[in-house]
């Protein structure tokens, strides 16, 4: 019996291991623009970074049920082994089908799937496609004790590459977040006709421009500060732009591992810019209303990791910025090049200095192809069309599954 059984909507119970990094606020927008269907949240650990506005009765954490929740997260993750609090709990919300984010929670996803007797749907966004290794590098990785003990998260990660056809398999259906995810994922061994593209979407009645920018000349980047981000390419080329432009300002949203290299790198080429940190949405919105251009150079790392879309790329064109980035992963179904915003070869730091130079010395140009950027959104990015869309998905799951029940039975 359900324990909610005043709530009439199906219910989807989404999974994220870990409930929520800073930089997956899409996946609650996602859930929140749900009509059709009552989100639930599954996950193993509860980060406290992230204020998600959700009440207690909606999210069930495996930690919180857990007497030995290091133990208990251990044994759900390498042999499948749910705890019976946690699957009571989760039984009780009387899920129809479990929607996991990202490929590496789809594999843990499975047991949970196999457990409730209900299909699994998982979006992967990026690395979890594009990610690879070398077969040899993964049987010598896996034969180590030590790899889990000292390095648990190469170790998933390796776990992950080696068992990601499984979840080819046992996944119900598989979502990509571009087109260039879907190929991805099918030259890593996705049957074609198990993954379709769907574009998550962002609110625009939310992400809506000013009537009116600051005229300081800024330079935007909002992402975490990983090698994938690019921000070194970034900052050496706003050393080309400031020689041009002297009082523009570069301002950087976000945290991460490379923070104190880039600081030391930016005070060595002598570039001005603001490192902020990471901010909550309401203040990176207001920054991308005082900025002149947005501009992210995300590359493909040598692990294979590369941009899946980039949704930051959708909302500084909603707020009408003109984007500046490398034509990397699937940036180039995020910005029309040459309409909303320009795109540069890969690691070209010449080409990226040129496109950020050429929107701050045209405020025409930038006015042009912000207009242009915030109507390619509303047209094809609107969160609460492509969540429509998204729940026709989860009733055509539904359909093929209680079909194939009906058969079995």
């Amino acid at each position: 019996m359900s324990a909610h059984p005043q709530n009439e909507r199906p219910t989807v119970l989404i999974y994220r291991d870990q409930l929520l990094p800073y930089s997956e606020t899409f996946i609650l927008e996602q859930s929140r623009h749900l009509q059709r269907y009552c989100p639930y949240f599954a996950c193993t650990t509860t980060l406290g970074a992230l204020d998600t506005d959700l009440p207690p009765d909606q999210v069930f954490s495996l930690e919180a049920t857990a007497p030995w929740p290091g133990v208990e997260k251990m044994a759900y993750k390498l042999v499948g082994r749910v705890p019976t609090t946690w699957y009571r709990q989760l039984q009780g919300t009387a899920p129809q089908l479990i929607h996991a984010h990202f490929g590496f929670d789809g594999l843990f996803a499975l047991a949970l799937a196999n457990r409730l007797h209900r299909p699994l749907l998982v979006t992967c966004h990026g690395y979890d496609a594009t990610l690879q290794a070398d077969p040899d590098q993964l049987k010598r990785g896996l034969s180590h004790g030590w790899d889990f003990i000292r390095h648990r998260g190469r170790f998933f990660r390796e776990r992950y590459l080696k068992q990601r056809s499984r979840l080819f398999q046992s996944a119900h259906h598989i979502l990509a977040v571009s087109d260039f995810i879907r190929r991805a994922l099918i030259e890593q061994g996705c049957p074609a006709p198990r993954v379709t593209t769907h574009y998550i979407g962002i609110d625009v009645q939310r992400f809506t421009p000013p009537p009116q920018r600051a005229t300081a000349p800024m330079v935007l980047f909002v992402g975490r500060l990983v090698a994938k981000k690019g921000v070194g390419d970034l900052l050496q080329a706003m050393a080309d732009v400031q020689q041009v432009i002297p009082d523009v300002r570069l301002v950087v949203i976000g945290d991460g591992p490379l923070r104190p290299a880039l600081q030391k790198l930016a005070q060595d080429l002598g570039v001005r810019v603001d490192f902020l940190g990471k901010q909550p949405p309401t203040a990176v919105q207001d920054w991308m209303n005082r900025a002149t251009v947005f501009c992210g150079p995300s590359l493909v790392t040598p692990e294979g990791d590369a941009e899946g879309l980039g949704m930051v790329f959708l909302e500084a064109q909603a707020m009408a910025l003109p984007v500046v980035s490398y034509a990397s992963g699937g940036i180039p179904e995020a910005v029309a090049h040459g309409e909303t915003g320009l795109l540069v070869p890969e690691r070209d730091r010449v080409a990226l200095a040129q496109g950020l130079v050429t929107f701050l010395q045209r405020p025409d140009l930038c006015q042009k192809f912000g207009q242009a950027g915030r109507q390619r959104i509303i047209t094809q990015f609107d969160i609460r069309t492509q969540t429509a869309q998204l729940e026709g998905m989860y009733d055509q799951i539904l359909a093929a599954s209680n079909a194939l029940h009906r058969l079995k039975s």
